[in-house]
């Protein structure tokens, strides 16, 4: 399969680079580590095996990779505005898409520019960062959830087999709404606390009691409203799922915290804003979310100088 990446950060490269090595036709959209994967690659670290790839087909602008059969769209939310241009010059008629994007509405915002029939989303429940130039480092997990926009789940199983065959676990979603509310369960409590906590990793956040029984309020909130936006979602169950899978990870840095630490924007309004609008539409009680996203939009406007302290 003829694949471009779009957004070719830690996420984008992973996958990228298995599909890669599994045999497809892959060609990433850079920016930063363009030059650098041209010269020497592009190599993965990774808890399922280190590897390199050499001779990366890797690019500066779409224009240059040309139509393909499948986009894997992996931007930062934040760029979400400039989705539209990257990617228009890699579609053909039959070409499918793929975001691999943190947040709520993602997909939606996708169907404005493009048919919703061929929209479909990769959930990736991942612990992976950049290092150097050229180089990601996959510390632990890598499953992926598959969901198609309109909930055409032969569609989301046929994209499922192709990451399975790259040797990643992977499940399909009878709802790509559901799916997408169980992911934030994570984003919500464990992305927002590491910046608002004080630019701490999740092994802070779980080893501090307050800051723990906040996260599980955060889970506990998210799941209420994804239930009354029409899931099905135990909400015990994940509080229990979710603190005991982030307990594995270790000092684990989520990419908000990578970003914010960095001083780039941060996708506040795709991992908090979005879904606290969406609760509060539905009459859903989140005080703890608003509360979050107060904190979490101000320190970033004033972790990028966009605020003038006093």
């Amino acid at each position: 399969m003829r694949i471009a990446v779009i957004g070719a950060g830690a996420i984008g490269c992973l996958y990228g680079g298995r599909l890669a090595r599994a045999g497809h036709d892959v060609h990433f959209l850079m920016r930063r580590d363009l030059e650098a994967v041209r010269q020497r690659g592009l190599t993965i670290t990774s808890c399922d095996g280190d590897f390199h790839l050499d001779n990366v087909q890797a690019y500066g602008d779409p224009a240059e990779i040309g139509p393909v059969d499948l986009v894997l769209c992996a931007l930062k939310a934040t760029a979400i505005d400039d989705a539209e241009a990257l990617i228009r010059p890699c579609l053909g008629p039959e070409t499918r898409l793929l975001t691999m994007m943190n947040g709520f509405n993602i997909e939606p915002h996708f169907a404005r520019w493009f048919p919703p029939e061929r929209i479909l989303a990769g959930l990736a429940f991942v612990c992976c960062n950049r290092g150097e130039p050229g180089v990601i480092h996959h510390l632990d997990h890598g499953r992926v959830m598959f969901g198609h926009c309109l909930d055409d789940v032969e569609q989301a199983r046929q994209i499922a087999q192709l990451f399975a065959e790259a040797d990643f676990d992977t499940q399909v979603a009878a709802s790509l709404l559901e799916a997408r509310w169980i992911k934030l369960m994570w984003n919500i409590p464990f992305s927002t606390l590491a910046v608002s906590a004080g630019s701490v990793t999740t092994r802070e956040i779980l080893a501090d009691e307050v800051l723990s029984e906040l996260a599980r309020t955060l889970i506990r909130e998210t799941g209420q409203a994804a239930n009354a936006d029409g899931c099905r979602v135990d909400i015990d169950a994940m509080v229990d799922k979710m603190m005991t899978d982030t307990a594995t990870m270790g000092a684990y840095k989520p990419s908000m915290l990578v970003d914010y630490r960095n001083r780039s924007p941060v996708e506040v309004e795709a991992i908090l804003g979005e879904p606290l609008r969406r609760a509060e539409a539905l009459g859903v009680p989140v005080p703890c979310m608003r509360m979050q996203y107060g904190l979490v939009r101000f320190l970033d406007r004033l972790n990028r100088g966009l605020v003038t302290p006093g």
